[in-house]
């Protein structure tokens, strides 16, 4: 530990969102927790003993936000490789391309993120040919904005002997399933550990200066590389920075406790993505003859949970389509029956993105403790009635996904995420997506999806005294220049009446579309500042 950590710092003449004073202006923290917070005039009381005296100049101090679902070195390559998800067009992409690997003629792979074909013209991905000719011929592993398919290089398809005959190849068309991951694979091990690093630095420092002071990682055997995911626990371990919580997607759950991972969960993939048409239903797509793949039965699911409870592990799968939501369900229960159901709600299993869900599936999330590890930021990009779920839907079943409001009414706590790269680390827009989800129905109010990307990511970890700004927790915290705070709820009728500070509740910022989000001035991770905005 730091000599920091250890120094006693009064924070005052600002906004502090705290339960336990819903007028607190001023926060002291002591050894890496809050010790008090409270108002002004108290607050001299405390000035000549502490070793620091922040003045706030008006900002607002909230508890530092929990990214609950992030893949850290994907990230990181994003924010320092190729990020496609600006592209256009086709051709916008090619251009990137091409410049990219001009940039880098000394990276043995060139890996980049982002394209979506649905968002182009041509609605078309690139060829494999038209890769070769863009890269010189080089390894580029590509993926798409799920990150549940890839466009490759000849040369990187080399380097998979066997990748042809795997499940998930079509020659001509992006990879999925096995075949993808094996490509996956390949090219991670291609990285060097200095590119990695420097991407896992890049995404830690990305995230602290967003006001995040925790993230889940969720890495697994198809996913990253157990090199990849010990070196970002011992990276967090060695380097301020947020916090790292680590999950393994592995059926393997003493090998998940062996690399440090806090369960056998995360995306242990009980399906694909709607987008790669690989999401588990029900009912065939609207746009495809198919019904996606499903990756695990309800037998496996209820094999793993009784493993990992037994284990004292999280257990937890990535399930978006409603066959696919109803099998793990399936599996909780079963494993409830041959555990009792009070070890099951205990372990605080997690279910991550749980997008297809149906009033009774709802019912049994809330009567099995799972957490919805959910990315509100899916409904903002692929929602509505033109967006992609609809597409692949239809409108009728797309009005049904992501039912924030419905979830909450049953009691399932929510942990909120990004799933970066899919979507970008963005906490307040997040909150926003969920505040102003593109179906009605499914919205809730700001407060609620506040504390689900605080206390919910905290919570979702079993962790119940951190995320809130109460004496005794954990000192992560952020600091944001912002506008006026309203207590804003999706109906106007409630907020209009519920930004009279004579209702007692913590105001938040107004996250209204089209103003403009909280700014991050300073993010602190157990007392110890992580971030600070330059120029500040």
């Amino acid at each position: 530990m730091s000599a920091y950590e250890h120094r006693t710092v009064l924070l005052r003449g600002g906004e502090v969102h705290s339960p336990a004073d819903p007028f607190a202006t001023a926060m002291v923290v002591e050894r890496g927790h809050v010790a008090w917070v409270g108002s002004e005039g108290a607050a001299d009381a405390f000035a000549s003993g502490v070793d620091e005296v922040v003045d706030l100049d008006g900002a607002l101090v909230t508890p530092a936000f929990v990214d609950a679902h992030v893949h850290t070195t994907a990230t990181g390559l994003a924010l320092t490789g190729l990020d496609l998800s600006g592209a256009a067009s086709l051709a916008e992409a090619a251009d990137a391309i091409r410049a990219h690997a001009a940039a880098r003629p000394a990276d043995r792979i060139l890996i980049g993120h982002g394209w979506d074909a649905a968002r182009w013209p041509e609605r078309r991905p690139l060829t494999r040919a038209e890769l070769d000719g863009l890269t010189g011929g080089r390894p580029l592993y590509l993926t798409r904005i799920d990150v549940h398919s890839a466009v490759v290089t000849t040369a990187l398809l080399d380097l998979v002997p066997g990748v042809r005959a795997l499940t998930g190849f079509h020659d001509g068309q992006p990879l999925t399933g096995d075949a993808h991951h094996a490509v996956r694979a390949a090219a991670y091990a291609a990285l060097s550990p200095r590119q990695r690093t420097e991407a896992q630095r890049a995404a830690r420092q990305h995230a602290a200066s967003l006001g995040i002071g925790t993230l889940h990682e969720c890495g697994g055997p198809e996913i990253s590389s157990e090199d990849d995911f010990t070196g970002l626990l011992d990276l967090a371990r060695s380097e301020p920075g947020p916090r790292i919580v680590g999950y393994w997607a592995d059926l393997d759950v003493e090998r998940a406790r062996a690399l440090g991972a806090l369960g056998a969960a995360g995306d242990l993939f009980a399906d694909g993505s709607l987008g790669s048409h690989t999401a588990c239903l029900h009912e065939p797509y609207a746009d495809d003859s198919g019904a996606g793949v499903a990756h695990l039965d309800a037998a496996a699911v209820a094999a793993h949970v009784v493993a990992c409870t037994e284990a004292g592990l999280q257990a937890g799968f990535h399930a978006i389509g409603d066959a696919a939501v109803d099998a793990v369900v399936e599996g909780v229960r079963t494993a409830s029956e041959k555990l009792g159901l009070a070890r099951i709600r205990a372990a605080r299993h997690r279910v991550e993105h749980a997008e297809m869900l149906s009033p009774e599936s709802i019912a049994a999330f809330a009567e099995l403790g799972l957490t919805a590890s959910v990315q509100p930021a899916f409904d903002a990009y692929w929602g509505g009635e033109d967006g992609m779920y609809a597409d692949r839907l239809g409108a009728e079943r797309a009005r049904t996904l992501n039912p924030y409001a419905a979830l909450l009414r049953a009691g399932v706590p929510l942990a909120f995420g990004s799933d970066s790269p899919v979507t970008p680390l963005d906490p307040w827009g997040t909150v926003r997506a969920a505040a102003f989800h593109r179906t009605p129905e499914h919205r809730i109010s700001v407060r609620a999806a506040f504390t689900a990307h605080t206390r919910g990511g905290w919570r979702a970890v079993g962790r119940d005294d951190a995320g809130t700004l109460v004496p005794g927790a954990p000192a992560d915290y952020a600091i944001w220049r912002t506008g006026e705070l309203v207590v804003q709820a999706p109906d106007d009728r409630v907020a209009r009446w519920s930004t009279d500070p004579r209702s007692g509740t913590p105001g938040l910022p107004d996250l209204s579309p089209g103003g403009e989000l909280p700014v991050c001035l300073r993010t602190v991770v157990f007392g110890q500042t992580v971030f600070v905005r330059p120029n500040e």
